[in-house]
């Protein structure tokens, strides 16, 4: 039966904007389909979220996250997200349609790929895992499965973040592994955790399984096999395959190390080694000779008896020796007696006539180029390395013209080819390859301890925008100068961005007004000013500052003389609730004032309204600590007397 016509989701309009036209494939977590997006009439893939995690809150909320980060990570060679969005029970993902079949799809086919073939995949999967890398991304399942191949035979990786979600669903609360076991670090294993040298173990292991046609650990049970991945060493390619190239052999081992500090930081390391590795290799190199592949030490023996297969890897996928295209029968077993010389006379005649031949097909194809055009190949998006290769191969000769900064181009990656791509250009004519240098960035200037104006140009001079001018206290920047920036100095940011200034306005004359002379000129001392006080007679509390100059608030600068009027010191004065010194409150009972000084101002507070207190709250350093209190501590008030902090 065909699945696609049960399908309820065939022929449904997703979301108001998505008619599915037919199901494409079905994985552990989602269906994808193939689906017309009516609103910007585009083919797209739209992967749906099976039942089970849609229903989980958790995985839904993680789900919406990770597909906004992806939507923001843009490379050639990873597969893009449109949009995110859900419809009734379905949870789904608009990607971008790629056309073509998978990483393993192709294995299944040719059973494993020579060096170079090889390499010319791992490369731009590197590439994007290195871009994901670089913006604070981790994949968690690198596997075949999630590696396509284009018709056009381009590389892009698929489900960034998708195996971040299901973590978060209660399916894996319950003890489920997310990853495929096959691929799977040892830390994966061991404590669910991963970074992006977890990614590279599993691209070691993918690499591998390119090299030789199957994966490093086999068992019984997943659980067997994920034992192998914590205990043992993955094998060489080596070996399976004896002539497998060492590079390859000590890039596998380095990448599939079981210590992570002992792999490659991060895929763009080791995108690195694999570029070298492959420029490495000699350009002729097809595949590996037809050598029987020989079982890894801790697998299963070769069927006896079963020409053609070692290890479970069928050597009919390897290409053949052919040495038997100029010997026919009876050369190999022997010309028969008493016909020796008419044994020997067609051999020599099939000769003669295959040179011929050769000699006949070289002179026509060389009349028929000269004056023949070919077209100029597509190489942008391409690493520069693997492009000029790849021209020069195809007979042109390639210069590499100076790198240009590029916002969407990827650095190292091909933006412009001269003559442009599909050009129909004489054989052997000259390309010149430019590449990304990346977005252009611009570090932010030192611009701390200029003025204002002083900042703003050189700023300008660097290709930067001032911005806004945020004015902020300080003790120690003088009034007007620049404190800092915003991004701060050094932050490499693209050009024309904008950066804010925080400029000093100086000290703030804290409000002492209310306190007791002693706590006032303490407080004013601490923030870097000069207290001078002159008393006046005044019916407020004894010794009280009633008045002050500059104002409370005012910017002035460190060591300011801070001119503070006092209510009489030596006048005899008692609190209001006093009666003959003596203090009491309506029912006869008093309350102790606790005292609060260098407490947090919070804790105080609540202590002060535990007792039965009134609070009032004011401003002078802003420290977040109590610095003065009125009336102090340690004496008896009635419940429900204002007492007043300064912090």
């Amino acid at each position: 039966m065909d699945t696609t016509l049960t399908d309820p989701l065939v022929g449904r309009l997703l979301d108001g904007r998505y008619r599915v036209e037919s199901r494409i494939a079905r994985g552990g977590m989602a269906t994808v389909y193939l689906a017309l997006d009516v609103r910007l009439d585009r083919t797209v893939a739209v992967k749906v979220m099976h039942r089970s995690l849609a229903e989980d809150p958790a995985f839904v909320r993680r789900f919406i996250g990770e597909a906004k980060s992806v939507a923001s990570l843009s490379h050639p060679n990873v597969v893009q997200v449109f949009d995110q969005g859900t419809d009734g029970d379905n949870v789904y993902l608009s990607m971008e349609h790629v056309p073509g079949r998978t990483l393993r799809d192709v294995l299944r086919d040719r059973g494993r790929l020579p060096a170079r073939e090889a390499l010319e995949v791992m490369i731009p999967v590197l590439a994007a895992l290195g871009a994901a890398h670089q913006a604070g991304m981790i994949h968690r399942d690198v596997k075949p499965e999630n590696v396509l191949l284009t018709d056009d035979g381009r590389v892009k990786v698929v489900d960034f973040g998708l195996a971040r979600a299901a973590e978060a669903s209660n399916q894996t609360r319950t003890g489920m592994m997310i990853g495929t076991i096959g691929y799977m670090s040892p830390e994966q294993v061991t404590a669910g955790a991963a970074d992006a040298r977890s990614d590279v173990y599993s691209a070691g292991i993918m690499l591998f399984e390119l090299l030789t046609g199957r994966q490093p650990y086999e068992g019984e049970t997943p659980m067997s096999v994920a034992y192998r991945h914590v205990h043992d060493t993955v094998p060489m390619p080596s070996a399976l395959l004896p002539d497998c190239p060492p590079l390859l052999d000590t890039l596998v081992a380095q990448a599939t190390a079981r210590d992570p500090a002992n792999r490659p930081a991060d895929a763009t390391a080791m995108l690195v080694a694999a570029v070298e590795a492959h420029r490495t290799l000699p350009r002729e190199s097809g595949p590996f000779p037809s050598v029987p592949v020989s079982p890894l030490p801790t697998g299963p023996a070769p069927a006896p008896g079963v020409p053609g297969v070692a290890g479970g890897v069928p050597n009919h996928t390897l290409i053949q020796p052919r040495a038997d295209l100029l010997t026919g029968p009876a050369a190999d077993r022997g010309a028969p007696a008493g016909t020796g010389r008419r044994g020997f006379r067609p051999n020599w005649f099939l000769v003669a006539l295959v040179v011929v031949m050769i000699a006949a097909v070289g002179v026509t194809g060389w009349l028929f180029s000269q004056g023949s055009t070919v077209p100029v190949p597509e190489l942008l998006n391409k690493n520069v390395t693997l492009a000029a290769d790849e021209a020069r191969r195809l007979g042109f000769v390639v210069e590499i013209g100076e790198a240009q900064h590029d916002e969407k181009v990827a650095k190292d990656l091909v933006m412009r080819v001269d003559p442009a791509p599909k050009t129909e250009v004489e054989p052997g004519s000259t390309l010149v390859l430019v590449a990304s240098a990346g977005p252009k960035r611009v570090n932010v200037p030192n611009v701390v301890g200029m003025d204002e104006n002083a900042a703003k140009e050189k700023l300008a001079a660097a290709g930067l925008t001032p911005d806004d001018v945020k004015k902020q206290a300080s003790e120690t920047v003088p009034r007007g100068q620049v404190i800092r920036t915003s991004p701060g100095v050094g932050t490499p940011v693209k050009e024309n961005s904008k950066v804010d200034l925080i400029v000093s306005k100086g000290l703030v004359m804290p409000d002492v007004q209310g306190m007791p002379k002693d706590q006032a000129e303490q407080l004013l001392r601490e923030a870097g000013f000069d207290p001078q006080s002159v008393e006046q007679n005044d019916a407020a509390q004894p010794c009280t500052v009633i008045a002050q100059d500059p104002r409370p608030g005012a910017e002035v600068d460190k060591g300011a003389v801070a001119r503070l009027t006092l209510s009489a010191c030596s006048v005899e004065w008692h609190w209001p609730w006093e009666n003959n010194g003596e203090n009491v409150n309506e029912d006869g009972n008093a309350v102790y004032i606790p005292n609060v000084v260098f407490k947090d101002v919070r804790a105080a507070r609540d202590e002060l309204r535990a007792a039965g207190f009134k609070v009032e709250i004011r401003k002078g350093l802003n420290r977040g600590r109590v610095l003065a209190q009125t009336p102090p501590g340690g004496q008896q008030a009635p419940a429900g007397t204002k007492v007043t902090l300064w912090h």
